[in-house]
């Protein structure tokens, strides 16, 4: 259900005001049908049991495979499937990384700046909440870019 509170909406000028009072209604609480599905997800405690393993797998993978500057600072990720990691010792430009990650090694996160206009620049928030297969490539690509970045910067 990953995703379905989320929208946006380009909007004229004089519509803005009117729409964002309607926005405050629609995400104050989730909507009827979300909630019936959420409750109904319930119901699937073996499925959901195997996703859980697999995330905890793949969180695993991230933590004992990335560079340990980038993950012993780490909070612990226990209450959803995202790594916010320590780029620190590389840049101070979140934004700027990930740009990087993505264009030399098609790894796809996401700037801390998202999170936080401050210390943002510091960090990168990862999703372990793919394929496990996927989770050991990612570590081997931000490795190989971690490797080349400090190498190129010295």
């Amino acid at each position: 259900m990953t995703g379905w509170r989320i929208g946006w909406m380009v909007l004229p000028e004089e519509l803005i005001e009117p729409c964002q009072k309607l926005a405050q209604n629609l995400y104050i609480s989730a909507a009827t049908p979300n909630q019936i599905a959420a409750v109904a997800a319930f119901d699937c405690e073996a499925e959901l049991e195997i996703h859980r393993q697999r995330y905890a797998r793949n969180r695993q993978i991230l933590l004992e495979g990335l560079p340990k500057a980038m993950t012993e600072g780490a909070a612990p990720c226990e209450g959803a499937f995202y790594l916010y990691a320590d780029i620190s010792q590389y840049s101070s430009d979140s934004l700027s990384f990930a740009e990087a990650l993505l264009a030399r090694e098609n790894v796809a996160v996401t700037p801390g700046l998202d999170f936080d206009p401050i210390n943002g620049g510091r960090y990168l928030r990862l999703s372990f909440a793919g394929q496990t297969a996927d989770m050991h490539e990612a570590v081997k690509r931000i490795n190989r870019f971690v490797t080349s970045f400090r190498s190129n910067a010295a």
